[in-house]
This record gives C-alpha cells, sequence and structure tokens, in this order.
C-alpha cells in the first residue's frame, strides 16, 4: 500500500493542489476524478519521497530554493 502523499512546506495533499488537477485533466469538459489526479501525482512528482509520501508541490520547492542533488532530490 502506497503512503498518503503529503506537501512537507505547505501539508497539501495533491487533490488540494490545482497544479495535479490541471496534469490530470483530459480535456477542458470534465474534471478529473480524485483517482486520476493521486496516479498522475504519484507517477509525475520529481520530489516525492516513495517511502514516507513526502513530496514539495511546485510553490514550496521554489521558497526551499529548488534543491537539487546529483541523483535526483527527494523530500525526506
Amino acid at each position: 500500500m502506497r503512503p498518503s502523499m503529503v506537501c512537507m512546506g505547505c501539508l497539501k495533499t495533491p487533490l488540494q493542489l490545482d497544479e495535479y488537477r490541471l496534469l490530470a485533466q483530459e480535456d477542458e469538459e470534465h474534471e478529473p476524478t480524485n483517482e486520476q489526479i493521486l496516479k498522475v501525482a504519484w507517477a509525475e512528482e520529481g520530489t516525492l519521497n516513495t517511502e514516507n509520501g513526502h513530496f514539495l508541490c511546485n510553490e514550496c520547492y521554489i521558497k526551499a530554493g529548488m534543491p537539487s542533488s546529483p541523483y535526483g532530490w527527494r523530500c525526506p
């Protein structure tokens, strides 16, 4: 079972962030389901720590100084 995703900057989940809703939206007429949003967030979030579900949304990643690593930065 996957851990629940939470941004460690603002404590929001992907369901609360427009950036993931927009990624999951296939067309302008239909809103994505919660399942679609979570699937996209899990697959596309580059800062996601898959062991604990922690990530930084775009805004929080920028506020954190856009951390990087030669191995790919993951949220602690």
